[in-house]
């Protein structure tokens, strides 16, 4: 690589992987924290670094800059990006996250044809604790070494040392109670029993005979009412074409590898490590308070549900009060949930965002003040991906850019890639705020195993956040490369090779300094209100309308058929609505509003919509009326009870009604009080 020492001010080593050794092995007894500008030898220098006389000051990190900047057709011009990307690495890791546990005793289901899952069953059971639901049949074997069971599975739910089977004993033979002494095989007469022990009920002609033989046993009954079975295990490995959990992230503990032998050895292989105590970061934190979920038995937004691959969220209802439950065990930590969340009541957690914002402000401020010195003015783009399988896709790209540069493309010089733990976390907060630092744009590298849910997640926020940049005149900078698998590395190439011949794009608005919050609307406010200072057009009276999918906008009300009943109100999560206790008037701040809906369902009179769109900063902070009339006082005592729209309508409504007859209509004009006392006078 053409690495400019002097520029980096830095000691560069040639081959620091063996010959040089020696200067890692001097650096651990050292009183500087150390990182490793190559990955290649990551697990040599790791156990080094175990080994080391004495503990390291912080944890021993690894960068690649090799891959990633100096494997590259624009290797002599990367300079600024190494030294962007050294500066990330030596960086203070997030702040740990609480664990969710797991606990495996080694209670293995598998589930498949008799064929297939008795050898691996064999196998297993040395070691786990092994049992095999039968769903097609197979010839039984001989020891009882593990229960075999038959029949279909109708639920199967649950995760690493939990899970719970339901499923329906169909055939007139018990596997649990026969044992296999072959006394049915022997007698029927349409040979409809075999070695599997199961009758063929189309052979069957319904002698009966295999009952009696089998009378001490009673392991065959033809008309078995309870057929339902139920169990729990910890483990499941189900060989069948068609698995029952068919998510894109299947439950810890679960696998299917279905009928191809090779898969099946590697989960073999995974179950046989999963016995005994386990833990899993906690991927996200949830507040209730700020939840748009639902209100008054209205349900509102239910975007995280929607999204959710794994099962893990469900909806909750508590006395009118919606709010979602995340299972911590099933979640898998994609984060598409808080991506989506308008309000950020679900919020990803690994890392947060103010970690994540902290990150990619440096390599922006680093990028920047690097260009600076050698003459160069190109703003970076920001390229996120799959931090696992992410990071080999590019690692194994710019191998073969330099291998092959004739017919790879490495990354461009401007383009800095930062990983996460999955793609389908990072949103408009994120997104917003590497443009307000600096960047150019923000392209998503998407390795073809996502679930459509989270393509169409990530392409909707990216349409919205577009269209958000072209409320303020500016052009798209939010952008996916979809591949079609980890291994399309040509697809990778040539978008890697449009970027480059196209160039970097300027920044759209000078470097922000204020730091991203874990609160998602308040830093997408931040980021709003800087973007709008340097707009290169002002946005009109009204705002601009936006995507449907938006979580910015106001509400339109029709005057005319609102009462001023004040649902609207007391259905809003988020406190954007707002009555006045003095006279009927409802107020309104945009800023609150999440666009959830609740409002528009819960209003009796359908006088709300929604109405997406994206005002100024100050027009979106004012408190507005968006309908008031007169106060209706009582005929009788004078009091204020309602409004002169409601009484209006009321004696619209009820005017014809005969409890509401002749002089009785007046009641409708009193009070609640004076309407009792009315009514017992004219009892009198």
């Amino acid at each position: 690589m053409p690495l400019d020492g002097k520029a980096l001010g830095l000691t560069v080593h040639n081959s620091l992987c063996r010959q040089e050794i020696g200067s890692v092995i001097k650096a651990f007894d050292g009183s500087d924290s150390i990182v490793i500008a190559c990955t290649q030898e990551s697990a040599l220098f790791s156990e080094l670094a175990e080994q080391s006389s004495k503990p390291l000051v912080a944890p021993l990190r690894f960068i690649n800059i090799r891959e990633l900047a100096g494997w590259t057709q624009e290797a002599k011009a990367s300079t600024p990006k190494i030294a962007a990307l050294l500066a990330l690495a030596d960086l203070p890791e997030a702040e740990p996250v609480p664990v969710v546990n797991y606990e495996s005793q080694g209670r293995l289901l598998i589930v498949g044809a008799g064929d297939q899952a008795f050898p691996w069953a064999e196998k297993l059971s040395d070691s786990l604790d092994v049992s095999v639901l039968c769903t097609e049949p197979g010839a039984l074997p001989i020891a009882r070494n593990f229960p075999i069971y038959t029949g279909e599975i109708t639920k199967l739910d649950g995760y690493l040392g939990q899970f719970s089977v339901d499923w329906n004993l169909q055939n007139p033979i018990d596997p649990e109670m026969c044992t296999r002494c072959g006394a049915c095989v022997e007698v029927c007469p349409e040979s409809a029993i075999d070695d599997s022990f199961q009758i063929d009920l189309d052979k069957c002609k319904s002698h009966r005979a295999c009952i009696t033989a089998c009378a001490g046993i009673g392991a065959i009954n033809f008309d078995r009412v309870e057929r339902q079975r139920n169990a729990e295990f910890d483990l499941i490995m189900d060989l069948r074409a068609d698995p029952k959990m068919r998510m894109s992230q299947t439950p810890q503990g679960y696998f299917a590898p279905g009928k191809d032998p090779l898969e099946q050895a590697l989960a073999a292989n995974q179950l046989l490590g999963l016995v005994g105590e386990f833990e899993k970061p906690k991927y996200f934190a949830y507040t209730e308070k700020i939840c748009a979920h639902g209100r008054n038995g209205k349900v509102g937004c239910s975007a995280c549900i929607d999204v959710c691959s794994t099962g893990a969220i469900s909806s909750l209802f508590k006395s009118g009060q919606g709010t979602v439950e995340v299972n911590p065990n099933l979640c898998m930590g994609c984060g598409a949930c808080s991506t989506v969340c308008p309000s950020g009541a679900m919020r990803y957690n690994y890392p947060s965002v103010a970690h994540q914002g902290r990150e990619i402000k440096t390599l922006a401020n680093i990028f920047a003040a690097e260009s600076a010195k050698v003459k160069q003015t190109q703003a970076p783009a920001l390229l996120l991906h799959n931090l696992k399988v992410g990071t080999l896709a590019l690692d194994s790209l710019g191998r073969l850019a330099h291998l092959r540069p004739n017919q790879f493309e490495g990354l461009p010089s401007f383009v800095l890639p930062y990983g996460v733990e999955h793609i389908a976390s990072t949103g408009l907060d994120l997104w917003l705020g590497a443009l307000s630092y600096g960047f150019g744009e923000v392209i998503l590298l998407l390795t073809g195993d996502e679930d459509p849910a989270y393509l169409a997640a990530l392409e909707t926020q990216s349409d919205l956040g577009n269209a958000i940049l072209a409320a303020y005149g500016f052009d798209a900078r939010f952008s996916l490369i979809q591949l079609n698998s980890v291994e399309d590395l040509q697809l990778a190439s040539a978008a890697m090779g449009k970027l480059r011949q196209r160039g970097f794009l300027s920044a759209i608005c000078t470097p922000a300094s204020f730091g991203l919050s874990n609160q998602k609307r308040e830093t997408i406010e931040m980021a709003l209100e800087h973007l709008q200072k340097q707009a290169k057009t002002p946005l009109p009276a009204g705002g601009i309308a936006l995507p449907k999918s938006s979580l910015l906008g106001g509400l339109n009300i029709n005057q005319d058929t609102c009462t001023l009943c004040m649902s609207c109100v007391g259905s809003c999560p988020e406190g954007a609505l707002l009555d006045n206790l003095d006279e009927p008037k409802l107020s309104f701040i945009e800023k609150q509003c999440v666009q959830c809906g609740i409002c528009v369902t819960t209003c009796p009179e359908q006088a709300l919509s929604l109405a997406p769109r994206l005002q100024t900063v100050e027009e979106r902070r004012q408190k507005i009326e968006l309908n008031e009339t007169k106060p209706f006082h009582c005929i009788s005592c004078g009091k204020v009870f309602g409004t002169a729209k409601m009484v209006d309508l009321m004696l619209l409504k009820l005017g014809a009604h005969g409890a509401f007859a002749g002089a009785a209509l007046d009641r409708l004009k009193m009070c609640g009080d004076c309407r009792v006392v009315d009514m017992a006078k004219k009892e009198l």
